[in-house]
């Protein structure tokens, strides 16, 4: 498998998975009123999954490989009660990449998180947008690499894009634009995935605000919808992992998660979890 995400090469609807690093910048498009989730449940239904001292409950590991002896956990410091990740380091320096994992695995759930740019970047994309993403369905933790799941990307004007981390998904997107729409807006079925490579699907609105935003993932068996700032701009079925044993892909119904720091400098909070209503599981 390709170690990082600039060397992969799987290409999906024209885009190849180099974009995966290039972050090509989305126009900004409001999503419909029709695609909002109501999300109102009573907060003990909520377990926080970050306690606001420390990252208890966590595990840090490099995406890439490390460039001293420091351990990936040096990447990331909580302070007021926010995970800040390359707190220290200055500013145009090269860096690698790293990740936090949750130790407990997760199924049927709906995920919360904030999260806030800083203004830091870091070789080498210092001409890039800021990147960085929550996976979940986490499966397989290759070493530095990304873990292998299926990713919610946070990124400056892509805040929603699904990517395949050799892993498969299905959805639905609009021919024209290569954009996740409902079949009844028009959409068609796309299905993207290879073991060992990084492939995208499009959000289909961008709901990135200045500032903090909101980024939820509800994830229900083998599907998974992404909610940015209270708007649905992605909806997966059939995610699927690649069981090396078989040769074969299966159903990907849980796994752990993982948030990500990608050579910018990124902040994030409130991360907390809930077991889906029976509306939820129905739906």
């Amino acid at each position: 498998m390709a170690r990082l995400k600039l060397a992969a090469v799987a290409i999906v609807l024209g885009l190849s998975a180099s974009g995966y690093a290039q972050n090509k910048r989305a126009a900004p498009v409001r999503a419909p009123i029709a695609n909002q989730i109501p999300g109102a449940v009573a907060d003990d239904a909520w377990t926080p999954l970050f306690n606001g001292k420390d990252l208890s409950g966590w595990t840090a590991g490099y995406s890439s490989k490390p460039l001293d002896g420091r351990p990936a956990s040096a990447l990331f410091a909580v302070e007021g009660g926010v995970i800040h990740a390359y707190p220290t380091e200055a500013a145009g320096t090269e860096q690698v990449q790293a990740f936090i994992e949750t130790n407990r695995d997760y199924k049927n759930y709906r995920v919360s998180l904030e999260y806030k740019w800083g203004e830091k970047k870091f070789s080498p994309r210092m001409d890039l947008v800021r990147d960085a993403g929550l996976i979940y369905h986490v499966y397989e933790k290759p070493e530095y690499n990304w873990p292998h799941g299926v990713e919610s990307q946070i990124q400056e004007g892509d805040t929603g894009d699904l990517w395949a981390i050799s892993a498969r998904a299905t959805s639905t997107i609009v021919p024209q634009t290569l954009r996740y729409a409902r079949a009844v807006d028009g959409g068609v079925p796309v299905l993207v995935g290879t073991y060992g490579g990084f492939e995208r699907i499009r959000h289909g609105a961008l709901n990135e605000l200045p500032g903090w935003n909101r980024l939820e993932v509800i994830v229900r068996g083998d599907s998974s919808t992404h909610i940015v700032n209270g708007f649905v701009n992605m909806r997966a079925t059939g995610l699927k992992s690649w069981d090396s044993a078989r040769k074969a892909w299966v159903p990907l119904t849980h796994g752990k998660l993982a948030l990500q720091a990608e050579y910018a400098e990124v902040y994030y909070r409130n991360i907390r979890i809930r077991p889906l209503t029976p509306a939820e599981m129905r739906d």
